[in-house]
């Protein structure tokens, strides 16, 4: 799982903004979740939850975390809970 600044930089390079609101956001239940809160917000539905609050832009850094996180995946909520019943 890649740092709040590793998200940050990614998407600066990317983007050529930090999108920190999305990576804080993103990563909030971490602290009551652990590794189990990417069940929330890291997948398809996630980013477009991103999309209504903050809009295409800030979907696409979504993406960037999310695909960073899943090793280049982009999942479906379905693929997230199906993985970590699996793991």
């Amino acid at each position: 799982m890649a740092s709040f600044h590793e998200h940050c930089q990614d998407c600066r390079r990317e983007l050529g903004e930090p999108f920190e609101q999305v990576h804080l956001w993103l990563d909030e239940l971490f602290a009551t979740m652990g590794p189990g809160h990417r069940t929330e917000r890291h997948h398809q539905e996630g980013a477009e939850e991103v999309r209504r609050k903050w809009g295409d832009k800030a979907a696409k850094a979504a993406e960037v975390h999310i695909r960073k996180d899943w090793w280049g995946e982009f999942p479906t909520k379905a693929e997230v809970e199906q993985w970590m019943i699996l793991h």
